[in-house]
């Protein structure tokens, strides 16, 4: 992988990481104000899309669905895939 392509996609994972967390605390605030909420399926999938350490983070500091199921085991499942694809791009040589 050419360092040009490496700088895109450590860029890319670092805004959509900071979105994601911005999400899930745009969406605390809204539960505690009793307002339109941004739809689970949303938040789930910014963690899909390479925001599962904002999502992760996003749900211990704003302490935001870490009590439903499949955020609690889903997003860490997901931070497992993307740790996963991360090490057989580097040690394997994949891409």
């Amino acid at each position: 992988m050419t360092e040009t392509v490496q700088t895109i996609l450590w860029g890319y994972l670092v805004l959509i990481n900071l979105v994601t967390f911005a999400f899930y605390g745009i969406d605390k605030y809204k539960a505690k104000k009793g307002k339109w909420r941004i739809p689970e399926k949303t938040l789930l999938g910014l963690a899909v899309i390479g925001g599962s350490v904002g999502a992760l983070c996003g749900m211990n500091y704003f302490h935001h669905k870490t009590k439903k199921l499949k955020f609690s085991v889903g997003v860490p499942a997901i931070l497992a895939v993307h740790l996963a694809v991360c090490f057989a791009v580097q040690f394997c040589h994949i891409l």
